[in-house]
């Protein structure tokens, strides 16, 4: 393959696991509720996203980079609201 298929085929893997966050980000926001959220789970989450996001930058690899950059807002969002509403 070529290197822009390459990025573009990245840079579509991340559109599809980032977004995957926004409906929960949505329904924790509407309902208050975060009692089925496992607060360990997001807390490695956000170590991992954060790994990620620092290899991505090392590497110079674009779509990693912005896949963890936003997956790390929403999943915060998410691991901000648990802390805040239990």
């Amino acid at each position: 393959m070529e290197s822009l298929a390459i990025k573009l085929l990245g840079f579509a893997a991340a559109t599809c696991t980032t977004a995957a966050y926004a409906p929960q980000v949505i329904k924790v926001w509407k309902t208050r509720s975060t009692g089925d959220i496992s607060l360990g789970m997001f807390l490695v989450l956000m170590l991992g996203l954060a790994l990620w996001l620092i290899y991505g930058l090392l590497s110079g690899d674009a779509p990693l980079v912005a896949a963890n950059a936003v997956t790390m807002l929403l999943a915060g969002g998410i691991l901000v609201m648990k802390l805040r509403y239990g």
